[in-house]
This record gives C-alpha cells, sequence and structure tokens, in this order.
C-alpha cells in the first residue's frame, strides 16, 4: 500500500505537539492505532526511529525533531499556498486595517484609502492614525494589515512597497521674511525662527545641488502635524518644513513663500511576510499605487531666493 506522505506528516506534527498518540488522534480527527500505524510507515519508509515510545511518554528523537521541523515547513507552505488561491478566486472582502503617521492619514494618502473605499464597498476599511512604532513588525502585533510609513525598513522578514516620493520645502511666509530676512545660505537659518514637526531638530536641505544639514538650536513652535506648522508659517510664526503637497496652495497664492527643497521621503507600504499576500492586501497596494501615479506632486514650489 502507497504511504499518503502528507498525511503521516500531519500525524506526526501532531505527535510532537501533543506528546501522545490520542492527543494527535484528537487533532487529526482519527485513532490512535491509525496515528501510531501512520508514524510507524514513516519510520519504516526512512529507515530511522522518529519517536521514543514508553508507557509513560512518547518523544521525539533528534531525527524525529529533524524530521518534525521539515514536516512543519511542508504543510505551512501547502498550507498559504491554498489560502493565496482561494483568496484569489473569492470576491474581495472582509476588514482591511491600516496604520499610518497622522501627517500621512490626513494628506493625501487620506484621500487614496478613501477613494479605495468608494471603489470597494464590500471591504470594511479601518484607518488608524498616528501610534506607529518603530519596531517593524508592530502593526501586525497590534492587528493591522498594513502600515505606511516613510521611514527605512530595517527587518528583512517584511514585505515593503515603495509608494511615491514625497517632496519637501522649507517655507515662510512673506510678511515674516520681510520683517527677519531671506535667508540665501542654509547657514543663515541659525538666526531664524523654526516650526519643527514632533520636535525634530535637524533639517536636510538642498542648496546648489547639494545636501545640507540645519542643526536647529531652539524650536520657537512646534507641533506632531504640518498643516498645524503650515497655519503657523502662513501667520509669519516662522520657517517650516512643509510636505509641497500639503503646502503648494498656499505657494500658489503667495501666502508661502519656498526657501530651500528638503530631502525627498519614500512613502512605503509594509505588510506581513509570507509567500502569499492577501488579495485585499495587494488590491489596496495596488490601488494606492495608481492614485499616486495619476495624482503626482505639484510642479512648482522653487525657492524665491537662489542660495
Amino acid at each position: 500500500m502507497t504511504m499518503d506522505r502528507l498525511l503521516v506528516m500531519r500525524s506526526l506534527v501532531a505527535v510532537a505537539d501533543t506528546e501522545s498518540f490520542a492527543g494527535a488522534a484528537e487533532l487529526v480527527r482519527t485513532s490512535a492505532s491509525s496515528v501510531s500505524r501512520h508514524v510507524a510507515a514513516l519510520e519504516k519508509h526512512l529507515g530511522v526511529r522518529l519517536i521514543n515510545r514508553t508507557a509513560r511518554a512518547v518523544t521525539l528523537t533528534e531525527n524525529g525533531v529533524r524530521y518534525t521541523v521539515f514536516a512543519r515547513r511542508v504543510l505551512d507552505e501547502i498550507e498559504r499556498e491554498e489560502r493565496s488561491l482561494t483568496e484569489a478566486n473569492a470576491g474581495l472582502t472582509g476588514t482591511l486595517s491600516v496604520i499610518c503617521p497622522k501627517w500621512l492619514g490626513s494628506l493625501d494618502l487620506g484621500d487614496a484609502i478613501a477613494d479605495f473605499s468608494v471603489r470597494h464597498p464590500e471591504v470594511e476599511v479601518r484607518l488608524a492614525l498616528g501610534g506607529v512604532q518603530d519596531r517593524a513588525y508592530a502593526f501586525l502585533d497590534n492587528g493591522f494589515d498594513v502600515s505606511f510609513h516613510t521611514r527605512p525598513l530595517r527587518d528583512s522578514l517584511m514585505n515593503l512597497r515603495r509608494i511615491a516620493t514625497l517632496p519637501f520645502v522649507l517655507c515662510a511666509s512673506p510678511a515674516y521674511l520681510d520683517e527677519r530676512g531671506r535667508p540665501r545660505e542654509v547657514h543663515e537659518l541659525a538666526r531664524h525662527d523654526c516650526l519643527t514637526h514632533d520636535h525634530k531638530l535637524c533639517w536636510r536641505l538642498k542648496e546648489a545641488g547639494k545636501e545640507q544639514v540645519h542643526r536647529i538650536a531652539r524650536s520657537s513652535f512646534a507641533a506632531n502635524s504640518y498643516l498645524a506648522l503650515q497655519k503657523a508659517a502662513v501667520r509669519g510664526r516662522g520657517i517650516a518644513l512643509l510636505p509641497l503637497r500639503s503646502a503648494h496652495p498656499s505657494i500658489a497664492t503667495g501666502e508661502l513663500e519656498v526657501l530651500f527643497h528638503g530631502r525627498e521621503r519614500s512613502l512605503c507600504a509594509v505588510h506581513g511576510s509570507g509567500a502569499a499576500t492577501p488579495r485585499k492586501v495587494s488590491a489596496l497596494l495596488d490601488f494606492v499605487s495608481q492614485w499616486f501615479a495619476e495624482n503626482p506632486s505639484p510642479r512648482g514650489g522653487q525657492p524665491t531666493v537662489v542660495g
């Protein structure tokens, strides 16, 4: 009789998990004697002993531990592939939980995700703004499917997808610059009032095609919202480094002047590892990527003063 390799693998893994034939039988929904026969058949096929049987316990041998690790890997891979195929042929439904920093969700990313929800009303989207932790996989522990951010990814076990490039500009109101002067070089910012996001005390700016670092000695106004910083800048409180997407309307109307360009940031989406990406996740990432491609960053935003 030909041995069912997957069946005996499942029986062996169940024995390893329960340390008994009776417990394994409950997991695989068969009899203890059948589990015992499965293991014995596998041992005969391999020519090695996989478990030690005593009156009190059933334990794995060294070879048993090794083969059980292999069996788990095979069974897990089969389960992932079957789930992938099932989801690929199923409708796009279910709950999709997404988390991102407040400033991303309050700008165009929030618009893109809202448009995705309109396109796919059968998907229940749950979007959380804020609370993104430094650990790359923390969002999975907290029950989220996708995390958007602009930070480098340091965990190779996570899947990352670059969505778009976000340009930044250093701006101030004409009234503030008329009173305090227009800096022509980055080092001249030292005498100006700086508006900072989350108390970040370092700006990376472009001057004459080269990146310059300005270290802020004192923040005159700080907020965890770029929209709040923009409001303060428009009112003449100081100079702020802002996403061009949000600042562009104020630049176009003359409420803000661009002094320098900042370092661009990559908008990235991170989701769990695995051979198969859930269809609802891949659908969201495809949609958001296309949304940003069709809605590129506005043009303009050239510095009014060339350093």
